[in-house]
């Protein structure tokens, strides 16, 4: 029982020291809690007294500084657990969920699994950029080991202030957005390259409100034999506990415990230290070494050391079991000489990873890790009961009950529902200059061609990418929905990626902007011919202590259980990032999907890029007048918009049509319409083509060509039809909204309302400012 006596220690080791605690006030605790850097607040602090009253001693520094990390929101998800569990509790399909512990792990074909997460390295990132994104791509790495399966591609959603703020606008102690893009994009294709894996899919965005707090998110899908897949949980009592890779040093030390509250103009002095080192050289022969030890069944359950170091990692890992553990701290290699036994525990370092080992295999696993040139230690063993014993040269360093330290109570926090905004007469977008509406919107930040960027991550490494997140004519290419994988060369079967985010949907409705999310991610995926299996998500919010924040996140999590319902999303895995914010400022609710879909036949996939002239384009899906959210309202700084309505349900009917009409060969290319409208969507699928289009924007029924430019509405589609295949087209959706917009051209954009020319473009000149709107350096 969690507080149950435990017989005292009489003696500590070296280094460790005691910490009054017993007999504090709840004021002194608070305080002593400040001092130590040790993020608890009164309840907790009250809860860990009664626990080392009953105990009859004083907590260690060493106990104390893994209770800090173990019970930190970063950790624990002491603030979002209980809305988690109502609104994705009862979505699993046992059907296709193989597992749901680091990563979660998905039903490929027979005898073959994937496994997909999603992380968070904001707070490190604001801090120091390379590093922060660096090891944000180590630990999501990890993430995919731990269940067994071996990385295969990386993605990237980042977001960021302006480009362009000057340094005199920032805030005391912020960096400058384009300092920090440079720096995570660095990161990112150093650690990714360096270590292999491709980076095929993401997003760039651009809003003041992550001026002081950037989002690095970093998501990963692996591959693996269903026979290879692993538990996070030790298996027996008597198995060793091995540590493998990297050496601990003071890199990272509290880096849980950072992520764990806001950003202040002190954290670049008081928290560098709390960013890890990354190391992709040692991580390429660890996942080797584990790969193979995992194919040799010498390993029974893993952890990987990354927030709280090991003393989560051995927490987790033995408690999940239902076992207590004996850790020898001396026996930890070290990169540098005289670390506390504290700092040793909790110590974030990178590139390594705790094994569970039957002691008659740990020769044989110790062996292959000498081969790969990795280091490998047995530092401990799992016991009976549920007590953690941390030795350090055979003498006591920390003793508690490991249930008591790894679950901390769930913390119910008050919620405020987000109240609806006040909704401003509908705007009027101006039918007047479209095409320099059009021009606007296309040369807009969030909107211009990241080639730069994805041409400095490897994306075909492995030879896996079928299509990737560059589509069209080698030579000028354009953007993607999805990328797909061919992750075994002896099947056609396909493994489609996308990242979808609208944070701006979600500040205006949080519930209807979580649905929209999901809408994203399954019109991505339906546009490159596979059908939505998963989604694994990233929740970045602010302060979960403020109810209007919590109440934000309650809704939107609510939108995406019924996005995930009514698309037959499984989701399997997730992560909560809150404290993001600090200075006044606060980043909207960005609720970041990582999603995949099952491609049946990858030679069968389609891309956005037009292909042949006189084929006819078609709108699919209902066109609406709503502007919340959307990229035309954020730049003319409009709030308080509805958004467009979701209908999940209706959009998997369309999409199910379009996935019939791909493998019968009718749709030559897809493209949602989703950021930028109608308009935006037309000419990413000429700028990677080399032709044109001539549309009619009165076909979508909108009242007058700018809105029907530039609207967003959430369900739709624009598809290229192969022209000898119209009547199966039209007859398979004679169900479903679908308007004639036009048709593919040889060159030029030609946008008509009715029998009126209101906008001809000069496609060559708009794709040289598009293509060269975003550079990196």
């Amino acid at each position: 029982m969690p507080g149950q006596a435990i017989d005292g220690e009489p003696e500590w080791a070296p280094g460790v020291s005691t910490v009054p605690f017993r007999n504090l006030s709840r004021a002194a605790l608070v305080r002593t809690s400040a001092r130590l850097n040790l993020g608890f607040d009164s309840v907790e602090l009250v809860r860990i007294q009664r626990y080392y009253m009953r105990a009859g001693r004083e907590p260690t520094d060493l106990e104390l500084a893994g209770l800090a990390q173990s019970w930190s929101e970063h950790c624990s998800y002491k603030s979002s657990r209980v809305f988690l569990r109502a609104a994705f509790g009862k979505l699993q399909s046992a059907r296709r969920v193989l597992g749901t512990g680091d990563a979660g792990v998905m039903k490929f074909e027979d005898g073959f699994a994937y496994a997909l997460r999603i992380e968070s390295h904001n707070h490190p990132s604001a801090v120091e950029p390379y590093g922060g994104a660096a090891t944000g791509i180590g630990g999501i790495l990890r993430d995919i080991l731990a269940v067994g399966a071996k990385p295969i591609a990386l993605a990237d959603p980042l977001f960021f202030g302006p480009l362009d703020r000057a340094r005199e606008q920032l805030p005391p102690g912020v960096k400058s957005p384009r300092y920090l893009f440079d720096g995570v994009v660095a990161g990112i294709r150093d650690y990714g390259n360096r270590v292999g894996v491709p980076t095929v899919t993401g997003g760039i965005y651009f809003d003041p409100q992550y001026v002081v707090n950037p989002l690095v998110n970093v998501g990963c899908v692996g591959f693996l034999p269903r026979a290879r897949l692993l538990p996070n949980r030790a298996r027996a009592a008597g198995d060793r506990l091995v540590l493998v890779g990297g050496l601990t040093g003071r890199d990272g030390i509290g880096g849980v415990s950072f992520a764990s509250r806001e950003l202040t103009e002190r954290s670049e002095t008081e928290s560098r230290g709390a960013v890890q080192l990354g190391n992709p050289i040692m991580k390429e022969p660890l996942i080797h070494a584990c790969i193979e030890a995992f194919d040799r069944t010498l390993v029974r359950g893993l952890k990987d050391l990354g927030g709280g170091g090991l003393a989560t990692a051995s927490g987790e890992l033995v408690h999940a079991g239902g076992f207590g553990s004996e850790i020898d701290l001396d026996r930890v290699p070290l990169r540098e000489r005289g670390l506390l036994p504290w700092e040793i525990w909790v110590s974030e370092s990178q590139e390594r990873m705790l094994l569970d080992v039957r002691p008659n295999d740990l020769s044989a696993l110790l062996a292959i890790f000498r081969r790969w040139d990795v280091p490998a230690t047995d530092i401990g063993r799992v016991n009976r009961g549920s007590i953690e014993r941390i030795r350090l040269g055979g003498v006591a360093a920390g003793t508690l009950d490991v249930g008591f330290r790894v679950a901390p109570t769930p913390r119910r926090r008050p919620t405020r529902a987000p109240r609806s905004a006040t909704r401003r007469p509908r705007a009027r977008v101006p039918d007047e200059l479209l095409a320099e509406l059009i021009r606007d919107q296309t040369l807009a930040p969030d909107s211009v061609s990241r080639e730069p960027v994805i041409r400095v991550y490897d994306h075909e490494v492995f030879g896996h990418t079928i299509l990737k997140p560059l589509q069209g004519q080698v030579t000028s290419p354009s953007h993607g929905d999805a990328a797909v994988l061919r992750p075994r060369t002896e099947s056609w079967k396909g493994l489609a990626l996308t990242v979808a985010a609208q944070p701006w949907a979600c500040q205006e409705d949080p519930r209807g902007g979580g649905r929209w999310v999901v809408e994203e991610a399954a019109r991505n995926l339906y546009a490159v011919g596979a059908r939505p299996d998963a989604f694994t998500n990233c929740l970045n919010f602010g302060n979960p202590e403020d109810p209007h924040v919590l109440g934000q996140f309650a809704a939107v999590v609510r939108g995406l259980a019924e996005g995930a319902r009514g698309l037959d999303f499984a989701i399997p895995s997730g992560n909560v990032s809150f404290y993001n914010g600090g200075l006044g400022a606060e980043i909207p609710p960005t609720p970041v999907l990582l999603a995949t879909g099952i491609v049946p036949d990858v030679r069968q996939c389609t891309s956005v890029d037009l292909k042949e002239a006189g084929n006819p384009l078609y709108l699919v899906g209902a066109s609406r007048p709503e502007l919340g959210g959307s990229l035309w309202a954020r730049r003319n700084g409009l709030r308080g918009q509805p958004i467009p309505p979701t209908h999940p349900a209706r959009l998997r009917h369309m999409g199910e049509a379009l996935l019939s009409l791909a493998r019968s060969h009718a749709l030559r290319a897809v493209h949602d319409v989703s950021d930028g409208g109608l308009a935006l969507t037309l000419l990413e699928m000429a700028f990677g083509s080399g032709l044109g289009f001539s549309v009619d924007l009165a076909a979508t029924g909108l009242a007058g060509p700018g809105l029907a430019a530039v609207g967003e509405g959430a369900s739709r589609w624009v598809v290229e039809v192969d022209r000898t295949l119209v009547p199966m087209f039209e007859r398979q959706l004679r169900a479903e909204p679908v308007a004639r917009l036009g048709e593919v051209i040889a060159t030029g954009g030609h946008f008509r309302w009715t029998d009126r020319t209101v906008a001809d473009l000069d496609l060559s000149e708009l794709y040289t400012a598009w293509r060269d709107g975003l550079r990196w350096t």
